[in-house]
């Protein structure tokens, strides 16, 4: 537990060194913004991105779980919290953001807010946690179900957010923004 609070704790102040804001850059603090149009996306502490953290923690723990099949599930945790909090500060990068603003739907994205990213590694725990005590096939079903949902709800998931950051699609970028 000391291992993972160090973790986050590094990340929110390597965020606020970057320049991030604890709540965004209206400063209004919140829990939970459901529209990923919102000025309040990535702002809050929840937003529906935060499912794919869930995701994150999944693919960690099978990750690690095949990498690392004799450390114990703690230590494994707290490997998946590291690169967690790793992701969530090369995310917040000038460099990252703008790849976003152009790749991607995020179009008015300007980087998480250090609550969010806490909030993000909290998903990312969860994800793992569940992945730990479930059977496979209900966690990798889950998995499945939640990247569903969030391309129903959102047109974005976990797997459109890769595809458009490393080979972005004109086409795909316009059935995302509805067009």
């Amino acid at each position: 537990m000391i291992g993972i609070t160090l973790f986050m704790l590094a990340a929110a102040i390597a965020e606020f060194w970057m320049g991030r804001h604890v709540w965004g850059t209206s400063g209004t603090a919140g829990l939970w913004s459901g529209d990923i149009w919102s000025s309040h996306n990535s702002q809050f502490l929840a937003d529906p991105y935060s499912f794919t953290h869930i995701t994150h923690g999944i693919l960690f723990y099978g990750l690690l779980s095949f990498l690392l099949k004799t450390v114990p599930l703690p230590t494994r945790l707290l490997v998946a919290v590291g690169m967690e909090s790793f992701w969530e500060v090369v995310e917040n990068t000038n460099q990252v953001i703008e790849r976003y603003r152009a790749a991607t739907i995020s179009l008015n994205y300007y980087g998480d807010s250090i609550a969010n990213s806490m909030g993000d590694i909290i998903a990312c725990i969860l994800g793992f946690v569940i992945a730990s005590r479930l059977p496979k096939r209900v966690t990798i079903l889950g998995a499945i179900v939640l990247e569903i949902l969030l391309v129903i709800w959102t047109r974005d998931n976990l797997a459109l957010n890769v595809i458009m950051l490393i080979h972005p699609s004109p086409a795909l970028r316009l059935w995302q923004l509805g067009k």
